[in-house]
């Protein structure tokens, strides 16, 4: 995944792979999605980003599987 910020225009684009885009999708006034051809998530695009998407002030979090024990 990659994330790109155009602070020129105060856009971000979230690419998620390199599939060709069959179709974008408006969710928003400023947030698009792009799938491909098998309504996978292709990339999503935030307009006004700083404000929709607090950017950037960006933070990035993994969570591994805890493991669970009973008693």
């Amino acid at each position: 995944m990659n994330i790109k910020y155009f602070s020129d225009t105060d856009t971000a684009l979230v690419e998620f792979s390199d599939a060709e885009i069959a179709e974008t999708r408006e969710l928003s006034e400023n947030i698009y999605i792009d799938m491909d051809s098998r309504n996978n998530i292709v990339s999503m695009t935030i307009e006004h980003a700083r404000t929709v998407a607090h950017l950037p002030d960006i933070s990035y979090q993994q969570f591994d599987r805890e493991e669970v024990t009973t008693s």
